[in-house]
């Protein structure tokens, strides 16, 4: 039944006998999600209990509207700190105002994944390169860790940046609360030390259990350790955030930052787990889902959320089979909302700040950095330079500077086409490239020119001056250049003039220019600028071989030493 309606495509094929898997992954989902429920949104500066609204709605959402039987969504810590700096420019300064803004861009960010879905944008969500988007979330993680320090020390920090909250610390060490340091040194240790015992309970859930009780018995409050405080015991209520704070402009660009890091993120973490999983990813239907999620946060009075890796890891690993998985998570943290946030009220911050600390320094990907350094040093240098913008700069900067690298780094590859002269190699068939083929040798009189990329208004004088370059230095008698462009899947109009220029300048030399292998776009292109009537049609030829025999035949007839 399931199957039929698209809406619930996250339940089809569902079977009674997957019913004790999804329970069982949705609670220890639920388990693996109240930490991040809690400590994220002071990222952000929100409400607690702001955090736990984004765990619950976003599930249903996703549930109703997401493709996948697998994926978890939920707050991101990269995405809160995009989303922290976007609300700092914000008016914003009432809690109920930071609310209700983050809510805003909640929806907003939904509707621009619905946009996106709708046009078959899901793989721009995928335009920050891999090596990109590793140093901009480290960048951003070592930002999260450094906006840590008022909470693990008690100090008010009002600096931003790298260097400035340390200095500002030490300018004012002597109102640092130890008992807090402590507190927060001590946790961050036990969250660092259980991954490597093995432990099977979750490193985050153990420190806000531990601290919780410790707090209840010691009373953390008495000794000036600063804690969650009270929690509203009712859900909020569906409503439409809107208001004079919220600016439109800052609002659909704060929207559109946010969306670009956390979807780009998302389904980079997506393919990975329908990798390991073995399960397909849709893009475009993912972007769906992630949309549905993001307004049902929105109109609950939420925040942005995306594809989370700690929630669909436990997930995957406890075998759940339907996104049912997803609403008992919903419920189970509906239900501590309800029932025990009292239990919640009592929890040290500083065991909020070593939570943030950890969950940052596992966003920090060192083996992809070196991975990335192993593979090409180019891109290295770019997540560095991704990285930098984010810590020196602020997020904001750093989603330009990022998205800057991405297209620096496009230009860069293509402003200089590989390119290749190719000939015949005795006894085999076909056509080589000289420098990697010893056997191979070139047509007598004839240039074959491979050009391995696009020619475009950015590197169409390259092309041309490389051609100059071969033509002078080709030997007396050559009397054709053929360019092959098999590989050439664009051709501008910058590049159509260019190739009408250079059709005279070889004319005058007396080399006669023939293109084999056009495909079909740069076809019309050379069309429409009058540059294959300008050759003639005899000289456009499907084949390589083709322009090769043609030549060949012209050869037979004009007697030799023509040409330059």
């Amino acid at each position: 039944m399931f199957g039929r309606l698209p809406i619930l495509s996250g339940f089809s094929g569902f079977s009674p006998d997957w019913l004790r898997f999804d329970v069982t992954a949705g609670l220890a989902v639920a388990a693996v999600a109240i930490p991040s429920a809690i400590a994220y949104p002071a990222i952000a500066g929100l409400p607690v209990e702001v955090g736990i609204y984004a765990s619950i709605l976003p599930l249903v959402g996703y549930a109703l509207f997401g493709p996948s039987h697998k994926l978890m969504l939920g707050p991101d810590a990269a995405t809160m700190t995009v989303l922290a700096a976007v609300m700092a420019a914000m008016p914003a300064g009432s809690p109920e105002e930071r609310v209700a803004t983050a809510a805003a861009l909640a929806l907003a960010v939904g509707i621009l994944s619905l946009l996106a879905s709708t046009v078959g944008l899901g793989a721009i969500a995928a335009f920050l390169s891999r090596p990109i988007l590793i140093g901009f979330i480290s960048g951003i993680s070592i930002s999260i860790m450094v906006g840590q320090i008022g909470r693990l020390t008690g100090v008010k920090i009002d600096a931003d940046g790298l260097l400035a909250p340390v200095l500002e610390l030490l300018r004012r060490s002597d109102l640092i609360h130890w008992p807090s340091v402590t507190l927060g040194a001590a946790m961050l240790a036990l969250l660092l030390i259980l991954p490597r015992l093995r432990f099977p309970i979750p490193g985050p859930l153990v420190v806000v259990v531990v601290a919780a009780i410790a707090s209840h018995l010691f009373n953390f409050e008495a000794m000036g350790i600063k804690v969650v405080g009270s929690l509203p015991n009712t859900l909020p209520a569906l409503s439409f955030p809107t208001g004079a704070a919220l600016p439109r402009r800052e609002l659909v660009l704060g929207a559109g930052a946010v969306w670009l890091v956390s979807v780009s993120a998302g389904l980079v973490s997506a393919r990975s787990f329908g990798v390991r999983g073995n399960f397909p990813i849709d893009a475009n239907r993912e972007l769906v889902g992630i949309g549905a999620a993001n307004i049902a946060s929105g109109l609950f009075s939420g925040f942005p959320v995306t594809i989370s890796d700690s929630r669909t890891a436990i997930n995957l690993a406890a075998g759940a089979r339907s996104q049912l998985a997803g609403l008992v998570a919903a419920g189970a943290l509906t239900a501590l909302l309800l029932y025990l946030n009292q239990a919640l009220r009592v929890l040290p911050v500083p065991a909020l700040g070593a939570i943030l600390v950890a969950a940052a320094l596992n966003l920090i990907d060192i083996s992809g950095l070196r991975e990335t350094w192993r593979i090409s040093r180019v891109e290295f240098v770019f997540a560095l330079i991704s990285m930098w913008g984010a810590i020196s700069l602020g997020v904001l900067s750093g989603v330009v500077i990022a998205i800057a690298g991405t297209l620096l780094h496009l230009l860069l590859k293509d402003m200089r086409p590989r390119d290749a002269l190719l000939g015949r190699a005795a006894g085999r068939p076909g056509f080589y490239k000289l420098h990697r083929v010893q056997e191979a040798r070139p047509v007598p009189g004839l240039v074959i020119y491979l050009v391995q990329g696009n020619v475009l208004f950015f590197n169409a004088e390259y092309v041309k001056a490389r051609i100059e370059g071969i033509v002078d230095a080709a030997p007396p008698g050559t009397r054709w250049l053929v360019i092959d462009a098999s590989a050439i899947a664009q051709i501008d109009s910058t590049a159509a003039v260019m190739l009408g220029e250079l059709q005279g300048w070889l004319a005058e030399r007396g080399v006669t220019l023939a293109v084999a292998e056009l495909h079909r776009d740069p076809m019309d292109i050379l069309r429409r600028s009058g540059f294959l009537d300008a050759i003639g049609p005899g000289l456009i030829f499907d084949e390589l071989q083709d322009a090769v025999g043609a030549f060949e035949a012209e050869r037979r007839v004009i007697p030799a030493g023509e040409g330059i």
